[in-house]
């Protein structure tokens, strides 16, 4: 998070407001995030570095606090999965699971799978692999409403394809409150976290409200939250 790249576009958010570019990132470095890293291995490898770290930290908890949300499932896709870290770990807690991993080609090109686990180069924008669960683990918050409804839609119809009855999409993704309360302490990080999107990437941090809408809006029925880790949180989605 220090590296110059990540910091130099805080420094264009004056800039940035009165032109028309995506992101100060973009205003900073001529391109978009996504496209700096395919273009800049060592942005790449810090990025999915650091998305690992995380991964390890998270699946621990989910897998130890949530071993409900796995019960029953035989496939699983990890949409922008990137290393695999979540999808090893879940294929080795969860051994009847079929894993997939899902991320742009120049993610997972040297990537080889296992028994119950395979990585596949594509778009999540265009498809996603068929399977009875989709994963989204930190990446909603990247994209803007619009782009995450696309994503939603291709989660669905993945789902729909599997002809699996209890088929869902699991979401670990920030819920921030609407408000401060007086003993939380992490409303500034919250705050922060939602800046940090905007400034590198399209999108956001969420409220119940904000999350609701986008199931919503991409033709999903229900939801379910529950809180793991800090302010992560598991969302069940059911088409």
């Amino acid at each position: 998070m220090l590296d110059p790249v990540m910091t130099k576009p805080w420094d264009f958010l004056s800039n940035w407001f009165q032109n028309d570019d995506p992101t100060p990132f973009d205003t900073a470095n001529g391109m978009t995030f996504w496209d700096y890293g395919s273009h800049q291995p060592n942005l790449a490898r810090f990025f999915n570095d650091a998305m690992a770290s995380d991964a390890r930290l998270v699946t621990s908890v989910v897998i130890e606090k949530c071993k409900w949300v796995f019960e029953g499932v035989e496939s699983l896709v990890d949409v922008g999965g990137g290393t695999g870290t979540v999808a090893t770990s879940i294929a080795t807690n969860f051994p009847q699971i079929q894993c997939t991993v899902l991320d742009l080609p120049h993610v997972v090109a040297d990537l080889q799978g296992g028994n119950n686990l395979n990585f596949v180069g594509g778009d999540m924008f265009v498809e996603v692999p068929t399977a009875e669960v989709v994963l989204l683990k930190w990446i909603l918050h990247d994209w803007n409403d619009e782009e995450s409804v696309k994503i939603l839609k291709k989660c669905k119809e993945a789902i729909m394809k599997s002809k699996k009855k209890g088929g869902k999409v699991i979401i670990i993704d920030m819920k921030v409150e609407n408000e401060k309360d007086e003993d939380d302490e992490s409303y500034e990080t919250q705050l922060f976290f939602d800046m940090l999107m905007m400034t590198l990437l399209t999108g956001k941090e969420r409220n119940e409200k904000e999350w609701a809408k986008l199931f919503k809006d991409a033709g999903f029925s229900d939801y379910k939250i529950t809180p793991i880790l800090g302010l992560r949180s598991v969302i069940e989605v059911y088409p």
